[in-house]
């Protein structure tokens, strides 16, 4: 294996052994404490733009399956992770992660201690770095100063669906469409299974647009960067709301329900990114477990000074609002993922609630 190595933007730098393909990439840094599920990380769009460090000690030692694929190929922008396998043990795998991560042309770094590296975001916050196992550590100094920053960057018409496309069974008796902003695509799985059928539509779609194939509800998805600069999704939510058509949003989509209804976003200090993550739900007073990838979140001063909005869930670790909905209209979202693949599935019971809605 090649020696590699990863610089983070404060100066931090750690040596390991290349694993992927041999080269440089650069992102935002953040850390993922799921088990399990690594292929699942690696293609949700949500994680464009960023290098993802996986805090399990060890990566790799079941293989890939294109059955778990959140999208067509990983989005990440690079790989840490400690101990590294190049063999696996699932017999139902089609190939290593090792040979997984060279043909999707993924830059990584093993042999890191990720124990280390994790405290050391935790404690200073989400930064840049750059990951490479061809350049001088002097030389990706002036790489590193060339990537972008995270906050103000616009990704999700990056990474969206170029063509309209649809999912599920056309004979289905209701109509969903969704907004895709960097979908995962167990969300329009789980949508399906509930006897809807989907238009999946590109990112800068109009609510004009998507009205001409008269949809039962809109679904507003997950996706990256950050939502304050999204101008074209925030009109599209707006006129969703006005045209009081039902709406559900997740993660992302839950960001952009918020400021189409003026309330404030912030970056985090090292976002919320696991299978394991407690929220409670206010409106029933229970708790449930939940899977997470965000970087951004929704004002609580905001919120509370928003006669309009009803805060449904909250996160137990730090208070952060997971989950609103309007008392004026039909529209709800949650900041976590209840698609949860991998994860938990607590809060499939979101999906039957969107129905609901419809029916209604």
């Amino acid at each position: 294996m090649s020696k590699a190595y990863i610089l983070l933007a404060d100066g931090l730098q750690m040596e390991g052994q290349a694993i992927g393909k041999l080269g440089t990439t650069g992102g935002e840094i953040c850390f993922n404490t799921g088990m399990t599920g690594y292929q699942e990380i690696y293609t949700d769009p949500s994680y464009t733009g960023q290098i993802v460090v996986n805090t399990n000690a060890h990566i790799g030692n079941y293989g890939t399956l294109d059955s778990e694929q959140e999208s067509s190929s990983p989005k990440i922008n690079g790989l840490v992770v400690n101990e590294f396998s190049t063999i696996f043990s699932r017999k139902a795998s089609v190939e290593g992660l090792q040979g997984y991560l060279e043909k999707h042309g993924v830059v990584g770094i093993a042999d890191v201690d990720t124990r280390k590296l994790v405290r050391h975001i935790r404690s200073k916050g989400a930064m840049n770095a750059l990951i490479s196992s061809v350049l001088s550590p002097e030389e990706m100094k002036v790489e590193l100063a060339k990537v972008p920053s995270m906050d103000g960057l616009e990704l999700s018409s990056k990474v969206s669906t170029k063509q309209p496309y649809f999912v599920g069974d056309p004979s289905s008796s209701i109509k969903v469409a969704a907004l895709d902003l960097g979908i995962k695509s167990n969300i329009t799985r789980c949508l399906a299974e509930r006897d809807c059928y989907i238009q999946v539509f590109p990112a800068k779609t109009s609510f004009a647009e998507m009205a001409k194939w008269n949809p039962h509800g809109y679904f507003i998805s997950n996706g990256p960067g950050d939502p304050s600069v999204m101008d074209y999704a925030i009109k599209t939510v707006k006129d969703i709301l006005t045209a009081d058509q039902p709406l559900f949003g997740i993660c992302l989509g839950h960001q952009i329900l918020a400021l189409a209804c003026g309330v404030s976003t912030y970056k985090m200090h090292h976002g919320h990114r696991g299978l394991n993550h407690p929220v409670k739900n206010l409106v029933t007073g229970l708790g449930e477990m939940t899977s997470q990838n965000h970087g951004f979140a929704v004002s609580e001063k905001d919120i509370a000074n928003n006669e309009n909005i009803e805060i449904t869930h909250l996160h137990l670790n730090d208070n952060t609002i997971m989950g609103i909905r309007l008392k004026n209209g039909k529209a709800f979202s949650v900041q976590y993922h209840p698609e949860s693949s991998p994860g938990p599935h607590d809060s499939r019971y979101l999906f039957d609630q969107f129905i609901e809605m419809i029916r209604e």
